[in-house]
């Protein structure tokens, strides 16, 4: 298995990224309870807080796929795609790390 690395730029309309952070919450802590899951992390841009990292590294692709068919990722879904929530669609990447150098710090 190869494990799979997550990257999310999630930009809130202006004035949203509390109700951003809020439709989160609920889907953080249940993922973090699932089994595949390594780091499932939101992270807020210092500078505009309508600005968001999303950042998730999964023990393989199979987990991620069922992850992404829980209930609790449908409601994240359907809270993003109410009207005005975002500013834009999200930009999403699915890597895999590459160890290069040290590999306690080459990879998440």
């Amino acid at each position: 298995m190869s494990e799979i690395v997550a990257v999310v730029s999630i930009k809130a309309a202006a004035g949203r990224g509390d109700d951003v952070q809020a439709a989160f919450e609920a889907a953080i802590k249940e993922t973090h309870a699932e089994e595949g899951c390594i780091k499932y992390a939101l992270h807020r841009d210092n500078s505009d807080p309508d600005r968001f990292v999303h950042i998730e590294q999964w023990r393989s692709q199979a987990d991620l796929d069922a992850h992404m068919q829980q209930p609790y990722m449908a409601a994240l879904f359907a809270a993003a795609g109410e009207p005005g929530m975002l500013a834009e669609p999200p930009a999403m990447w699915f890597t895999s790390p590459l160890g290069i150098g040290d590999p306690n710090k080459g990879a998440l």
